[in-house]
């Protein structure tokens, strides 16, 4: 089979819902330019229900215009973003949270003065906001937090007082407890320790297991191996392959990010 021309759909997954087929994220055509420069070139590519679509490539092959279109914080040049055949038209944030898309970036984003509750549920639409009160707004948050990190946090906390891992936690869970159709990960391991980037997995391959899509970005090989279900491979802002699990190899990987493929 050509790494170039690899498109076959992912087999379904033990245990997850019978809407396992159903494409959740579809990018078509998607060409983003600043001036001359062309940082995303013509990609396309499908993430599905039940799967974890990891995006590799060199600095400079566009994952972060990528992440930032897919979060609506830049628009594409050309091209389409869908989510569940909705497209995402006049992208900003909130049009991408409605429909159904939460990003956690690699930067760590988090409101230092307020609490590690308010923290959490920052952003979230109103219906949500207001449908939880007083400790049931903690407890959303406190359920998220414990999923990521083991143990409780102090909700009346103030997140500027909390440790860098700590403060990356909440903006994860800040994610979770918005239980979107597709959940985005830019480097969100960077901060965290084996035990803590453990449970992270864990509380990802639950909700993958229950039908979300997940699109993750890393550069270690081992994280991309154990939890991809797809690879897809960009250099210098295009698509050079998409992989299924069963292509996978650190050796592939390395060669298709190196241009070496087919040498």
């Amino acid at each position: 089979m050509s790494a170039t021309n690899t498109e076959a759909s992912p087999g379904r997954r033990p245990g997850t819902d019978a809407d396992a087929d159903a494409i959740r994220l579809d990018l078509r055509g998607i060409r983003r330019t600043f001036g001359e420069t062309v940082a995303l070139n013509d990609v396309s590519m499908t993430v599905r229900a039940g799967t974890v679509h990891t995006i590799l490539g060199e600095n400079g092959s566009g994952k972060s215009t990528l992440v930032k279109i897919l979060s609506g914080v830049l628009k594409p040049s050309r091209g389409s973003v869908q989510v569940g055949g909705r497209e995402l038209v006049n992208a900003s944030p909130r049009k991408a949270r409605q429909l159904g898309i939460a990003t956690v970036f690699q930067e760590v984003l988090v409101a230092p003065n307020r609490t590690v509750t308010e923290n959490v549920l920052l952003g979230q639409d109103s219906w949500f906001r207001y449908s939880l009160k007083g400790a049931a707004r903690a407890d959303a948050a406190q359920a998220a937090l414990r999923e990521l990190s083991g143990h409780p946090f102090d909700p009346r906390a103030s997140v500027g007082d909390l440790s860098l891992v700590q403060q990356h936690q909440v903006a994860i869970a800040r994610a979770l407890v918005l239980e979107p159709s597709v959940l985005v990960l830019d480097e969100s391991t960077a901060a965290l320790d084996i035990g803590e980037r453990d449970l992270l997995f864990a509380a990802v391959r639950r909700r993958v297991q229950a039908g979300m899509a997940v699109v993750f970005i890393s550069h270690r090989m081992d994280e991309m191996l154990s939890l991809s279900d797809e690879v897809t491979v960009l250099r210098s802002g295009s698509r050079i392959a998409t992989l299924q699990k069963n292509e996978l190899s650190e050796r592939r990987l390395l060669a298709l990010l190196n241009g070496e493929e087919g040498r």
